[in-house]
């Protein structure tokens, strides 16, 4: 079993504790907000994932990428500090996988997102949209997902043009994303719906799995596929 370390102790957190054994990990170190960073035993953990909050992650990357433990955050909304914190684990030699959304459904659907643009945005009659929705609890709005969505759109083709998007937040949805395309003949609507967590939670835990033994900064985007093929870390 390898040993994790989870930072946050919410929903995300709590499942991802759960799924840890049948993806090879042992959850050996919990950190949240009470957590005395001084108190800590680093030297027994082999990755860290984080769901923690916005304000929270930045301090954390800081605080372990000079024990080179590698980290996975699933925290969105921190992206600003971005730079300053990939200086700190460059120079350590230390790794992290961050990205908007976890789930390998998600990462599919970017690029169903991105075809459909290309094909649609030399068009010149079809506009395009964004919609998400998300439970009350969710703090970011737009979402990551959302942002990434219409960074894929721009990239295919809409650079130019204007993308209109909207995200509410009620409930307890787990999170749902449509992508449409609008014309005076027809609509295209391409929609992702998580039916639960566990997705988020078992690609940030197969991006475990792929950072150890690696370097450097990686979005998740760009690795998912050969996660996806049962990519494995290199030996150490």
């Amino acid at each position: 079993m390898r040993r994790l370390a989870l930072v946050g102790s919410g929903k995300m957190g709590r499942l991802v504790a759960e799924l840890a054994p049948e993806h090879g990990f042992e959850v050996v170190l919990r950190i949240d907000s009470a957590t005395d960073p001084a108190a800590l035993n680093l030297s027994r953990i082999d990755v860290a994932i984080d769901f923690s909050t916005a304000d929270a992650t930045p301090r954390w990357i800081a605080r372990l990428a000079p024990h080179r433990i590698p980290l996975v955050v699933g925290t969105t909304g921190w992206l600003a500090e971005l730079p300053r914190l990939t200086a700190i684990v460059e120079q350590a030699g230390g790794a992290l996988v961050h990205g908007a959304n976890f789930s390998i459904g998600v990462q599919v659907f970017y690029r169903i997102a991105a075809a459909a643009a290309r094909l649609l945005a030399a068009e010149r009659d079809y506009d395009p949209w964004l919609y998400e929705i998300h439970h009350r609890m969710k703090k970011d709005a737009p979402s990551g997902t959302l942002r990434e969505l219409r960074r894929v759109l721009a990239e295919g083709g809409y650079g130019g043009r204007a993308i209109d998007a909207a995200s509410n937040r009620a409930g307890q949805v787990p999170g749902t994303h449509r992508v449409g395309f609008d014309s005076d003949a027809d609509t295209i609507v391409l929609e992702h719906t998580a039916r639960n967590r566990a997705g988020f939670a078992r690609g940030a835990l197969r991006a475990a799995r792929w950072v150890q033994g690696r370097r450097g900064v990686h979005e998740f985007r760009d690795v998912w596929e050969e996660i996806a093929r049962g990519g494995e870390a290199p030996e150490a």
